[in-house]
């Protein structure tokens, strides 16, 4: 019988891949939508008026959508199947920017747009992470690498953040209509990988019980391990792209497309890290962690000169070094989360995470509210001491217990 499955296993992986790598798009396809908005900031204060606070709170809009679509959009999808709900998350994801497009002519469409992307990518990264994972690994046996297919969904949205910010910046710097035109990209991204997943699998059917063959979540290790290290996933990449950009001196006319370049590079240098980040993973699965809070720190060390002195390219070093930070934090994060989860709990454990990294959007809202009153260099100064006591406290509460997993 067990040969009979390993046979099965062979013949249907190749299958299986597809399915996982057509669901994939769709999670390229919420990047691309959260970040096409970031390297417009500069043209929405300068072409609208919108003043900076009001600007950097649109920005701060979508993690209030995200979060309700991630803590509901994760428990449907282990109720009612991953697939309608994703694909139903990658609609309302498509009309979100088909809103966000009226913007020139009604601004007050941007706050009701920036929600729904929030919403769309909440339900989309609980629902589709999940399905993306289940699609992807091979069946009847275990993986390779741990989380490797639990990754997949991570790089994949990295991929949709590094190239959205990067397109619109240049489609604005350049094309006529730039706050109308600098969207399209997403229209037909967003469109083809909704086609494309649409003739994917089912993986959960609905109605199974609520524990699977894993047993119960670790509720104690999700805390221990997870929210000490969580908000760093999207604190450090969103300070790189959304404020030190704002920073630089002597851009002249070329301050969209700088927004833009930093939009790519730190979800680039996240994507980049990743093979350090599997072989972290498999040998010392904290290590990973601990690494990735050090680089963060680190970025935010480098990021204090670079926004005294305004310089072009010590911003973008320190948004590289908190790119590399996200990178290692997302993949302990995912792949922790995979081997805590029992399969019929796997899109509800994966939607608290990402809520707890979303969480760490606020920081570019935070620092632009605490500037009236602090230096930005000594509030940058303050995240790296943040970052640093994260470390130690993640490493108090896991090194005595955990040893390479």
């Amino acid at each position: 019988m067990s040969t009979l499955l390993r046979h099965h296993a062979t013949v249907a992986a190749p299958s299986r891949r597809r399915d996982g790598l057509r669901a994939a798009w769709m999670m390229t396809a919420s990047g691309w939508s959260a970040n096409q908005f970031s390297s417009l900031l500069g043209a929405y204060r300068s072409r609208l008026g919108l003043t900076e606070a009001a600007v950097t709170g649109l920005f701060a809009v979508y993690v209030v959508g995200l979060i309700p679509g991630l803590l509901l959009g994760g428990p449907l999808a282990d109720r009612r199947g991953r697939r309608p709900v994703a694909l139903a998350a990658l609609a309302v994801n498509l009309l979100s920017t088909g809103v966000l497009m009226a913007g020139p002519a009604a601004t007050w469409c941007l706050l009701p747009g920036r929600f729904l992307t929030g919403v769309g990518a909440g339900a989309l990264l609980a629902a589709g992470s999940a399905w993306v994972k289940e699609l992807s690994a091979p069946p009847y046996a275990a993986e390779a690498a741990p989380g490797a297919s639990a990754r997949r969904a991570g790089l994949f949205v990295s991929a949709g953040f590094a190239s959205g910010g990067l397109a619109s910046a240049l489609i604005a710097q350049w094309a006529p209509y730039p706050m109308v035109t600098a969207y399209l990209p997403h229209l037909v991204l967003a469109a083809a990988a909704w086609l494309a997943a649409f003739g994917a699998p089912e993986t959960r059917r609905p109605g199974r019980p609520a524990t699977g063959p894993s047993g119960p979540v670790d509720r104690r290790r999700f805390r221990r391990a997870l929210l000490p290290v969580a908000p760093w996933v999207f604190a450090a990449p969103t300070i790189g792209f959304a404020t030190l950009p704002g920073l630089a001196h002597g851009l002249n006319g070329w301050r969209t497309v700088f927004a833009g370049l930093a939009t790519a590079v730190v979800p680039g240098a996240g994507l980049l890290v990743q093979p350090l980040a599997r072989r972290l993973v498999i040998r010392h699965r904290p290590a990973t962690a601990l690494s990735g809070l050090a680089v963060c720190a680190l970025g935010l060390a480098v990021a204090v000169p670079a926004a005294s002195l305004g310089r072009p390219v010590l911003i973008l070093t320190a948004a590289a070094l908190l790119g590399l930070g996200y990178g290692l934090v997302l993949a302990f994060g995912l792949t922790e989360v995979t081997a805590l989860a029992p399969p019929a709990r796997l899109a509800r454990l994966t939607s608290l995470f990402w809520t707890t990294a979303y969480l760490g959007m606020f920081a570019p809202y935070a620092i632009t509210l605490l500037s009236g009153t602090f230096a930005t260099p000594a509030l940058l100064a303050a995240g790296a001491v943040l970052a640093v006591l994260s470390a130690a406290l993640f490493a108090a509460l896991n090194l005595r217990t955990a040893g390479p997993r």
